[in-house]
């Protein structure tokens, strides 16, 4: 008998809790029916913040509520009977209008404005405040205030502060900027006329406490190239706003005490470019002049610092980026070879072979040869060698990159590879390189240069190439192969391979890019599109330990100059 009991104690109540979410699921769910009906509206008259008390029909759904055509806040629906709005700042005298998804209901009678006049307790207010702080004001009849107004000594403009929190007696509003300390704080209302402001001669005072950024002494801003980063100390300089190098923006990065800012490219021209560089501070309304005279330079060549790239890379901590490009500073990661890279090489798919780095002529278009950016490698080959490569050089050296370190699942070691299969197949652009030797003084003197960021230009006039002799500003051009093993460039080497962290090499290469199907070893110096220079810095020798061990995990890391424009024979001095 307990249980039965039990059990209908249980039903009822489970019946209970149903009934009471049906009951609470049909009411949020009420359909509106009708546009809002107003019955009455209470006060009829009152100030700016006065909460209006409304009762009529099918007010639930009411979405927005008007004063006159100013848009008011709806501050509570009671019922579908009732609910109320606050008469805001922005109101005039005028009908109150409530809408809903149906439509729109009117009141008979008028709300009419009754307008007080705010005032601040000065005994409240603080002595001294940081300009673009949060500033407590209080007083009475604030719910009227338009703005609240900070107006320096001695200047007849006002700055409006930004209005945090509002209530009859209470504001919390921004302090702007002021051009000094001494300010007075006056209040904008709206007097039944019109906006009207609070006597300046009779407002409260107070101490503005402005943080100014100051750099140390002297400011030298020496000539600098747009990419590179100029840093500068003082005090306050978190405050500084922005720098401006002529009418560019800098990316800036700031401490109270160091600022760094990257000189923006914007639209200088190449070489040198007189212009005036500023720290903004206060919200751009201060600033002071870092130079009027600093000179920014554009170099004539494209530069690429510290490019890391990896020789192949077999294991899973290998980023597997092989692949750089001289034209726009990118490196390629192996997956995107066949597709973002290189796609020509894959149509092709070997047809224009002749024999390494001298592709059949004719076979690529040129509309095809140059949609590729040149680009080149470095490979693991036998033994402890490492080389650097044109992507024409060899048909052989492409399928031995890999995308992954293992075979994803359902895949074989050949679906890896970078072509997609274990393809014979060369990439497509032309590229030749020329070790430069420090024990030739020609070749020692552009070494110097390059290892000590001196080169500016690569032009026709600073690496004239002549086609009789084969020489490159003097340089001769014989020896320019598609590749060049590491044995000729690098001294590591050893009977076992082992590894070998940030080792120094400090080789520098002149890099030769063809026109299409250029390229010939007797005339290295005809048919050249672009010119460039390579400093390899370091290696991280790592070897990968497949069934003949190489050095297939190595990194490299180099410095690239790059020619900005192609190469023009006509303008070379006769």
């Amino acid at each position: 008998m307990k249980r039965i009991v039990n059990q209908i104690c249980a039903f009822a109540a489970a019946a209970g809790m149903l009934f009471a979410a049906g009951c609470d699921k049909t009411y949020v769910d009420e359909v509106v029916k009708q546009a809002p009906v107003i019955e009455s509206i209470s006060p009829a008259s009152g100030p700016v913040g006065t909460e209006i008390i409304i009762t009529g029909q099918s007010l639930s759904g009411v979405t927005k509520a008007y004063i006159g055509d100013q848009e008011m806040v709806i501050k509570e629906k009671v019922s579908d009977s009732r609910l109320s709005i606050v008469a805001g700042v922005n109101g005039r005298d005028g009908r109150i209008v409530l809408e809903n998804s149906v439509g729109k209901g009117e009141s008979e009678a008028s709300f009419t404005y009754s307008y007080a006049v705010p005032s601040l307790k000065p005994a409240l207010l603080q002595e001294s405040v940081v300009m673009g702080e949060r500033l407590l004001l209080s007083g009475s009849e604030l719910t009227a205030v338009e703005a609240v107004l900070f107006t320096a000594e001695g200047c007849e403009e006002s700055h409006e502060g930004e209005i945090y929190e509002q209530s009859a007696s209470e504001i919390v509003a921004r302090v702007p900027y002021v051009e000094n300390g001494n300010v007075r704080i006056t209040l904008r209302y709206f007097n039944g006329t019109s906006s009207v402001t609070t006597p300046l001669d009779e407002a409260p005072s107070i101490e503005v406490v402005r943080v100014v950024p100051k750099f140390d002494e002297p400011i030298v801003l020496e000539r600098t190239a747009v990419g590179r980063s100029i840093t500068l100390t003082g005090e306050n300089l978190d405050k500084v706003d922005r720098i401006l190098v002529g009418e560019f923006e800098a990316v800036v990065s700031k401490q109270p005490t160091s600022l760094t800012f990257t000189v923006p490219a914007g639209d200088f021209p190449d070489g040198d470019t007189t212009t005036s560089a500023i720290a903004e501070y206060f919200d751009g309304n201060e600033k002071i002049v870092l130079s009027d005279a600093f000179v920014v330079y554009v170099p004539f060549v494209k530069f690429w610092e510290n490019i890391s790239t990896v020789c192949q890379g077999r294991v899973a901590e290998s980023s597997f980026t092989s692949f750089f490009s001289p034209e726009n500073g990118q490196i390629y990661a192996n997956e995107k070879w066949k597709t973002d890279l290189d796609p020509v090489a894959m149509k092709y798919c070997n047809s224009q072979w002749g024999s390494a780095n001298q592709p059949k002529p004719g076979v690529v278009s040129d509309e095809d040869y140059y949609s590729v950016v040149p680009y080149f490698f470095f490979s693991a080959v036998s033994g402890n060698v490492l080389q650097i490569n044109s992507p024409a050089n060899s048909n052989s050296q492409l399928k031995n990159f890999f995308i992954n370190a293992s075979n994803p699942s359902g895949t074989s070691s050949n679906d890896n590879r970078v072509p997609g299969g274990n393809t014979t197949l060369p990439g497509t652009p032309i590229l030749g390189f020329r070790y430069l030797n420090a024990a030739d003084a020609s070749e020692k003197a552009l070494i110097d240069k390059v290892l000590n960021g001196q080169i500016e230009h690569i032009d026709e006039e600073t690496f004239p190439l002549n086609t009789t002799d084969q020489t490159c500003c003097g340089i001769g051009l014989t020896s320019v192969s598609g590749g060049i093993k590491s044995s000729t460039w690098c001294d590591y080497q050893t009977a076992e391979l082992k590894d070998a962290e940030n080792y120094p090499v400090d080789a520098v290469f002149l890099v030769f890019y063809y026109a299409n199907n250029g390229f010939s070893k007797d005339a290295p110096a005809a048919n050249v599109k672009r010119i460039g220079l390579l400093h390899v810095r370091t290696i991280d020798f790592k070897v990968y330990q497949a069934s003949t061990p190489n050095y297939g995990n190595s990194t490299v890391t180099f410095d690239c100059y790059w020619q900005k424009y192609d190469y023009d024979y006509s303008k070379l001095a006769n």
